[in-house]
Parts: C-alpha cells; sequence; structure tokens
C-alpha cells in the first residue's frame, strides 16, 4: 500500500511534464512538402533538422520554447520545424548545408540564424528580421527608448537621397545581425553633432561614430566592421562572426572566477585600450576577453596559459604572443603597434604543415574525447578496427614465410633432380666408350710391330 502511494507522485509528476512538453509542442508545426507551396502569405521560422543530429536534439526544447513564447505573445512569425533529411529537395532549395540549420523565410528571402541557440537571442532574431528593414523613429522620446534598449544600432538621418538608397539595401542584407533606423535632424540629441547631411550614424558603447565614406571605404564594409561593440566577451559564436569583419581580435584570456589581480588586470587593461585608442586601433583591431582557454587551445593546437594575451588572425588562422608580459596599457599599445608594423612573430596560418598538424590534432582530440566520455565505447570503436587489421597483417606476413620455404625445397627438389641426371649421363658415356671397338692402328706402325716380331 505504502509503495502504491509512494508512486502515485511520482506517476503524477511525471504526467505533467509530459503534457507541458506536449502544450509547448503544439506551437511548432511539423512542416512536409506542402510547405513549399504554402509558406508564401505567411513569416516563418524553421528549423531544418536531422533525427539523429545530437545538437538537433539538443535545440528541440529550446525550440518549443521559442515556439510557445512567439505564440504567447500574438507574434506574426509562425514557428515550425522539417526533417530535412525526409525533405531533402525541400531544405536543398533553402540552402541548407548542416543541422541544425535556423532560418526565418519572409517572402522571397531566407534569413540565416547563427548566433547562441538560446530562446531569447532566437526569438530577438525572429522580430528584428520579421519587422521592417528600416523603421522610423517619429520623436526624440522614441530615439532614447531605441538608446536605452539597443546597445549597438545605426541611423540614417536625413531625406532620400543615393545613400538613403546604399542604407536600404546594406540594411536588407544585415538586418539579421543588428537594427537600423531613419530619423530627421531635429528628433537627435543636442550632443549629436553631424558634419553634413545626408548621415549615417552608429549608436554604442555610450557615443556614436559618423560613416565617412573617404575614410570609412564602402558602406556595407563599415557596418559590418561596426555592428559589434569595442568591447566584448568573447565565445565560439562570437569568434565566428568577428571572422566576417576582417579585423585582428586582441583577446584577454582569463577565468572570470578569479578575482586575483593578475587576471582583473589583464582584462582592465585591453578595455582601457579599446575605449582610450579606439581612434587609433578600431578599423584594424576588435577587443574582448575569453573566460577559459578549452576553446582557444582547440584553435590554436597549442596550450596557453590563463591568463594571457592573444591577438588572433581568423582570415589565414595566424596568431601572436607577446614576447614579453603585458603589465600595462603602454605595453599593450606597443605590442599591437608592432603587429600593425610588422615587427611581431606571427605564428600559426593556413600552410601545408598546419593542415597536417590540425588532421591529427582533431583525430587525437576526438579519440580522446571518446575514451574520456566513454572507454567502452572507444576500445570498441577502435580495438576492433586495430585486432582485424593485426590478425590481417599477421596472416600475410605468415603467408609469405610458407609459400618462401614451399619454394625453397621446390628448388632443391629440381637441382637434386638434375645432379642425378647429369650422373647418369657420365656413366652412360663410360659404358659407350667400353663398348666402342679400339681403333686399328696406321701403316706405319703395321710395320713396326711386324718388325720387333721378327726381332
Amino acid at each position: 500500500m505504502e509503495a502504491g502511494r509512494k508512486e502515485r507522485p511520482i506517476l503524477w509528476w511525471a504526467t505533467v511534464a509530459v503534457f507541458i512538453l506536449a502544450v509547448d509542442a503544439s506551437f511548432v508545426e511539423d512542416l512536409d512538402d506542402s510547405f513549399k507551396e504554402n509558406r508564401k502569405d505567411d513569416i516563418w521560422l524553421v528549423d531544418f533538422y536531422a533525427p539523429w543530429c545530437g545538437h538537433c536534439k539538443k535545440l528541440e526544447p529550446v525550440w518549443n520554447e521559442v515556439g510557445k513564447e512567439m505564440g504567447s505573445i500574438g507574434s506574426p512569425v509562425k514557428v515550425g520545424k522539417m526533417d530535412a533529411t525526409s525533405y531533402s529537395s525541400i531544405a536543398s532549395e533553402f540552402g541548407v548545408r548542416g543541422y541544425p540549420t535556423i532560418k526565418l523565410l519572409k517572402g522571397d528571402m531566407a534569413y540565416n540564424y547563427r548566433g547562441p541557440r538560446t530562446k531569447e537571442d532566437i526569438i530577438e532574431f525572429a522580430n528584428r528580421v520579421a519587422g521592417p528593414v528600416i523603421r522610423p523613429l517619429p520623436s526624440q522620446q522614441m530615439f532614447e527608448h531605441v538608446q536605452k534598449r539597443h546597445q549597438v544600432f545605426f541611423l540614417y538621418v536625413g531625406g532620400e537621397s543615393p545613400l538613403k538608397e546604399k542604407y536600404i539595401e546594406v540594411a536588407s542584407e544585415l538586418i539579421v545581425y543588428t537594427y537600423f533606423f531613419s530619423a530627421s535632424e531635429e528628433i537627435l540629441p543636442e550632443n549629436v553633432i553631424l558634419p553634413e547631411m545626408p548621415a549615417v550614424l552608429v549608436f554604442k558603447d555610450g557615443t556614436y561614430f559618423v560613416y565617412d565614406e573617404y575614410e570609412d571605404g564602402d558602406l556595407s564594409s563599415w557596418i559590418n566592421r561596426e555592428r559589434f561593440q569595442g568591447y566584448l566577451n568573447v565565445d565560439g559564436f562570437t569568434l565566428y562572426e568577428l571572422g566576417d569583419t576582417g579585423k585582428l581580435i586582441a583577446i584577454a584570456i582569463i577565468d572570470d572566477r578569479n578575482v586575483s589581480v593578475e587576471h582583473t588586470r589583464l582584462k582592465s587593461v585591453v578595455q582601457d585600450v579599446a575605449k582610450n585608442y579606439r581612434d587609433h586601433f578600431h578599423r584594424n583591431f576588435q577587443f574582448g576577453h575569453m573566460d577559459g582557454n578549452d576553446y582557444i587551445n582547440s584553435l590554436l593546437m597549442d596550450d596557453v596559459k590563463i591568463p594571457s594575451i592573444v591577438v588572433l588572425n581568423t582570415s589565414n588562422q595566424q596568431y601572436f604572443l607577446p614576447h614579453k608580459p603585458i603589465e600595462n596599457t603602454e605595453d599593450m599599445v606597443q605590442f599591437i603597434n608592432e603587429i600593425l608594423e610588422g615587427t611581431a612573430e606571427a605564428q600559426g596560418g593556413d600552410g601545408i604543415l598546419q593542415r597536417i598538424k590540425r588532421i591529427i590534432y582533431d583525430a587525437k582530440s576526438t579519440v580522446g574525447s571518446v575514451f574520456k566520455s566513454s572507454p567502452l565505447l572507444g576500445c570498441f570503436l577502435f580495438g576492433l578496427p586495430l585486432g582485424v587489421i593485426s590478425i590481417m597483417c599477421y596472416g600475410i606476413c605468415t603467408a609469405d614465410t610458407e609459400g618462401g620455404s614451399d619454394e625453397t625445397e621446390a628448388s632443391k627438389k629440381e637441382s637434386t633432380g638434375r645432379d642425378l641426371t647429369d650422373e647418369g649421363t657420365e656413366e652412360e658415356l663410360e659404358e659407350e666408350n667400353d663398348e666402342r671397338p679400339p681403333e686399328l692402328p696406321d701403316d706405319e706402325e703395321q710395320k713396326n710391330i711386324l718388325e720387333k716380331k721378327k726381332d
């Protein structure tokens, strides 16, 4: 009786959990081949997945939460998921090359999501891309609200112009990363001074910067470089995105949980350079810090100590390490100038030797991770093939040895047979000589013989 009573709460909670999961999943539609024709009138946020994909399974509960949240707030964005292995032709048409792939489909446009796979980040992406490409700011109060809400945003100020056309074109492409607004000059704060009109500005790091075509080059490249804050908490996703900017990335490798002077000092030094030397370095460098060295170790195929400074060049896989400890801001500025001048030693790269090293490193890491997570599975995956190969090699070597012995014995028999044949031939020759009649002497010899007999 008591055991039955204890089991009832467990079964009840299990039933509640299954019900909650079912409710969350009900906001996510399972899509099939009819989706291609039925989607055009709606905005869709779709997860293209594979049933066997571990990352897809990890994303599933997050995706159900996204669907529930979007449904509860009355968003016009519909949330769905599609098995890309069952409907591969549709997935290929949308450019799906890996799993999971998250896309927002809006009209004829398909926008890729490349950020962290969290509910908040995915929803923020969907709301940003689903809305208008350029959002107007009609009042100063609205401008202040946007400034408080967004850490980085771009603003076009002015009327119709070729610059505005270019701004709209770039915004249509880069809306997946950041927000774009437009406004008149009257709604700007008094401290914002424009050298000329029309203008494009970026607001970030508590200040603003104006686009200058002559100094900054192409508008698209400038926006792509400026869409990040001057100093970042860098992780794998952020590092991947920073690779598109073409900048070198100066990172303090620290332990966020370590509050020692050495860790906090390096972080403060990099922050100081990012803020106070922006005019000198912002076109070429992005600054930040990374918590822990696991990711950077796998990237550099080396053991980077904590704390330390690393400068990455993601375009060619090179990196720079300071030749002396970074004690203050002046040391960091000197190190960066050495990189710009080409006097700092570059390590790594994407040459043949580095590629071979990468293959070996990845193989060792894979084997090590398998054995670490599941030793029995590691023994089965790697021990069984090695055992089979060893048996095959042993069989081949043994077969070669036995074949060699057989050939030796056969050669001996052939040589013996040849000797016996040769000896038999000599005996036959002697017998032939014995049977041959004696040769008769010539005339002079016969005369001599007869004379001797007379005497």
